[in-house]
């Protein structure tokens, strides 16, 4: 199969991949309260899991995506898919609350850092057209794991204690992600230890020092950091609130399915207006309307209105996370990708961790998680100033010949 032709392989992989392994690590949400319930953990407890995870996310993004750069994305993804899969078992199994938070947040936090910072950064350097379309597909499947995974763990979960869905949840990754890790290949040019198409007009001798200290690189770290502290508290908590509200399990589940469904066509619609309007002039927009759609769960109780605020919400959370990885592969050269993917990735993972612990401290404080969602609407202004600041590199300017 041509280059051409396998470049469609590796999104299609990118894209699985990412669903599974989003889909691992969100299962805790619909699982929060069955385990509470088993065990007597408090949800705040519980939930610092996730944040425990995103922690352990954030500290190793940058390295796995670095990693991914001199060895290339198979190793590394294969090694996180085994180990997503293992310490899901393991966790299936703990006995103590720190034991959980251990095996659940550190192992399976860093385990799926080793698949996202390096497939995104193999899949944009595949591309050399059809980037943003390309970019926005493999994000749509990372967004599919609320429509797939979560409805799976529900379904096992009303059928099994929390122990054995969560067993049989890690034989479905292992099944999954082992093998299609195995097709993921460097892109082309790297592998030929060419130059990249393009890579003269991204600042193509800038070294990782450099890039590391540009204010392009800091700012897109403090945009997303901001971002996903907004959506980190209204996705893990949207299913308990639902609960809090009176609305049965399954139905809050399908919540959280509607708002992936949604995500799924703003993940593809965000990245085809990038590549008509400017990633950067969409970004400031979504991440304005994000804030608002967060607030908006303050004022939601019924099925019907979760359902509508589930859509907007799911629409533009999802729909500005493209985004990032145009804004990096337009201003970074395609041989340190991984380690600037990893960069704001790491950003990422630290405003995730906000979320978790924040809404069960709200909610096991108040009984009420109106804070949390005002507090989201406050970070979301703040990733909105952020941006705002964003200037691209300057284009190099052509050298005239000599007469």
């Amino acid at each position: 199969m041509n280059a051409s032709s396998y470049r469609w392989v590796i999104a299609a992989a990118g894209g699985l991949l990412g669903c599974v392994a989003i889909g691992g690590m969100f299962s805790l949400p619909v699982l929060l309260q069955p385990i509470a319930r088993d065990t007597g953990w408090s949800v705040a407890g519980i939930s610092s899991a996730m944040t425990v995870g995103f922690l352990a996310m954030a500290f190793s993004s940058m390295a796995w995506g670095t990693l991914s750069d001199r060895i290339g994305p198979l190793p590394v993804v294969l090694t996180g898919s085994i180990v997503i899969a293992l310490s899901l078992a393991l966790a299936s199994r703990a006995t103590s609350l720190i034991e959980f938070q251990l095996l659940f947040g550190v192992l399976l936090g860093a385990a799926t850092a080793a698949i996202l910072p390096p497939m995104m950064a193999s899949v944009t350097g595949w591309f050399d057209t059809h980037r943003s379309l390309a970019v926005s597909l493999v994000s749509a499947g990372m967004g599919m794991a609320p429509m797939t995974m979560s409805p799976l763990a529900a379904w096992l979960v009303s059928t099994y204690d929390w122990r054995t869905t969560m067993l049989i949840l890690s034989g479905v990754i292992a099944a999954i992600m082992i093998p299609v890790s195995l097709f993921v290949r460097r892109p082309p040019a790297l592998a030929a230890g060419a130059a990249a198409p393009g890579d003269a007009g991204t600042q193509a001798e800038m070294t990782r020092a450099e890039a590391i200290r540009s204010p392009q690189f800091l700012i897109l770290l403090a945009t997303n950091f901001f971002c996903c502290a907004t959506h980190s508290g209204p996705i893990i908590h949207t299913v308990s609130y639902a609960i809090s509200c009176g609305i049965p399990l399954i139905a809050a589940v399908s919540i959280y399915s509607v708002e992936g469904l949604a995500g799924l066509f703003g993940r593809i619609g965000f990245g085809l207006l990038g590549d008509r309007f400017g990633a950067k002039r969409v970004l400031v927009i979504g991440l304005l309307v994000q804030a608002f759609g967060a607030l908006a769960y303050v004022f939601v109780r019924e099925l019907a209105a979760f359902y509508a605020v589930a859509a907007l919400f799911g629409f533009i959370y999802a729909g500005v996370m493209p985004l990032y990885s145009v804004l990096v592969r337009e201003n970074f050269p395609l041989h340190m990708l991984g380690m600037v993917i990893g960069g704001t990735a790491m950003a990422g993972s630290l405003g995730m961790a906000t979320g978790p612990i924040a809404g069960g401290l709200i909610y096991d404080t108040f009984a009420s998680y109106a804070w949390l969602y005002i507090g989201a609407w406050g970070m979301g202004i703040g990733a909105f100033l952020m941006i705002m600041m964003f200037r691209p590199f300057p284009k190099p300017q052509a050298v005239p010949a000599a007469a």
